[in-house]
């Protein structure tokens, strides 16, 4: 394929400055916001056109990029309130439920294989559980008193598997996981004496495990019998909350008083850890960064912010979708990626959108969508052979295991921790190199049906008009319309080898592989 690298140098902005529009507050969220950001010297850019907005809106929201008639519908609608509707749509779509089940099995580890070894039939099992906790929009307290309190079958009781993918099955590590993702608190970073700690261990040693005659079967529950004895006097240590004040166990298991605590209206780590960590998906960075990382040292960049998105989760009853609702709505969601000479050196804040890749299975969605194709995946795991058929989408992969390259060149997490950071969407070499020359992009746009249904408009302008659209949710501005036209002219075969170049053009911008 021939490489029309003027088309590329065209195409490689980040987002169209006509249309956009001086930024005034919507809410609390931005008066907070606003103010810190005066506070430190800083304006916040203009907000993005509504080009932009609907693209980064879809794929924040749902992981998928929106279809040609989808943006058209949004840009031709005259509605004042057309934002806000389009962010209604998207939380009620089911590819809500698919992407952030997506995110919250990286950071359960739903994998097959080591380090996690919850075998296939759970894997499916524990996906399909998570699902449906968010296509229910299950309250987030809900949730994590579902996933920490449960017993029973690794098969036919899924949120049990949350016990499950540890290399060494202590109450220790057990709490880690635990103070990783419902208390966003690295353990070894956490500041907190060996005392406390051995003290929240405690609420775990009854969690213990047996095998049934079902192959690969594992059952878990709790053992009133165990104990956690302390290392140097080999005394029983009683379940103590983080404050030293202890709780009444509410029956043999320690870890319903646990989910009590955790989940308590008042807690300091509960309520603040998720808000803060769907501030980081949505914004490219933690109130507190990083996202799991909260500790007395790392103070976050406005608490007033971080207090007010607590708050609200716990007035509306641990209603995750209203928190999304809330920052997708602000002004600070729907500032421009462009900053401005004002604005340039604000690192740690948010007086602009962050520009950050595409998550992998989110890009490799993005490409199939366009060309009419899919993936094929399956896993080399015998017990049972998984297949996935080419016509699911990425984001539905429930296994970490299933190998794929691109997702592992791409960044995808290989499910060994539950850190946001073992995800990695930065942008290298051989990630460019991929898309520009492999076979496995190359035949996706020669040879794939939605390209090809395109290419068959008579007049280039429309040709050229529908490229644009359906991979950059734009429409092209009239010097792009101009120097693609001259290329397709020039290019012969009634403009067909030109349409073709000006695709693999188009998906090789930064524009395309980049949220913005």
């Amino acid at each position: 394929m021939k490489r029309i690298w003027r088309i590329i140098f065209l195409v490689v902005g980040l987002a169209l400055s006509s249309g956009a529009e001086m930024v005034q507050s919507q809410g609390r969220v931005d008066d907070l916001v606003f103010s810190k950001l005066a506070e430190k010297g800083f304006s916040p850019s203009e907000l993005c056109p509504d080009a932009v907005f609907v693209r980064r809106a879809y794929i924040d929201v749902i992981g998928t990029i929106p279809t040609v008639a989808e943006v058209q519908r949004f840009l031709s609608s005259s509605s004042s309130n057309k934002r806000a509707e389009l962010i209604d749509e998207l939380l009620q779509r089911s590819e809500f439920a698919d992407y952030w089940a997506l995110k919250w099995c990286d950071l359960l580890r739903n994998k097959s294989e080591f380090p996690s070894n919850l075998w296939p039939n759970a894997v499916q099992a524990y996906h399909y559980w998570i699902l449906n906790a968010f296509r229910q929009n299950m309250p987030y307290d809900q949730f994590a008193r579902a996933l920490l309190t449960t017993n029973g079958s690794n098969f036919r009781d899924p949120p049990v598997n949350f016990y499950r993918p540890f290399q060494e099955r202590t109450p220790r590590k057990i709490f880690d996981t635990v103070a990783l993702v419902f208390m966003g608190v690295r353990l070894d970073n956490s500041g907190w004496s060996e005392a406390q700690m051995l003290g929240m261990d405690a609420f775990f040693a009854t969690v213990a495990y047996k095998k049934t005659a079902e192959w690969k079967e594992e059952v878990v529950y709790s053992d009133p019998e165990k104990q956690l004895l302390d290392p140097v006097t080999k005394k029983p240590i009683a379940p103590v909350p983080l404050d030293g004040k202890p709780i009444k166990l509410d029956g043999n298991d320690p870890r319903v008083a646990f989910t009590d605590w955790l989940t308590a209206p008042n807690n300091p780590w509960f309520s603040k850890a998720i808000v803060n960590r769907i501030w980081f998906w949505l914004m490219g960075r933690g109130i507190i960064h990083e996202a799991d990382d909260i500790r007395p040292g790392n103070s976050p960049w406005s608490p007033e912010l971080l207090a007010y998105l607590e708050k609200e989760l716990v007035e509306n009853k641990y209603d995750l979708k209203h928190i999304y609702r809330l920052i997708l709505n602000s002004a600070t969601y729907q500032l421009s990626a462009i900053p401005t000479p004002e604005n340039m050196a604000d690192e740690t804040g948010f007086s602009h959108y962050r520009v950050r890749r595409l998550d992998a299975e989110v890009l490799i969605d993005a490409v199939c969508q366009i060309t009419g194709t899919g993936e094929e995946y399956s896993s080399a795991i015998p017990e049972p052979f998984t297949f996935i058929p080419s016509s699911q989408r990425t984001i539905l992969l429930a296994d970490g295991s299933i190998k794929s390259s691109f997702l592992e060149m791409f960044g995808r997490p290989g499910r060994d921790t539950s850190l946001e950071s073992d995800r990695n969407n930065g942008v290298s070499v051989f990630q460019t190199l991929h898309m520009l020359n492999s076979s496995h992009i190359h035949n996706k746009i020669m040879k794939g049906p939605g390209l090809r249904k395109l290419s068959a408009k008579p007049a280039n302008k429309d040709r050229i008009e529908q490229l644009y659209l359906t991979i950059l949710s734009r429409m092209p501005t009239p010097e792009e319309q101009k120097i693609a036209s001259v290329y397709m002219d020039a290019a012969g075969n009634s403009g067909t080898v030109g349409f073709y170049d000006l695709a693999w053009a188009l998906i090789n911008t930064r524009e395309f592989v980049l949220k913005h």
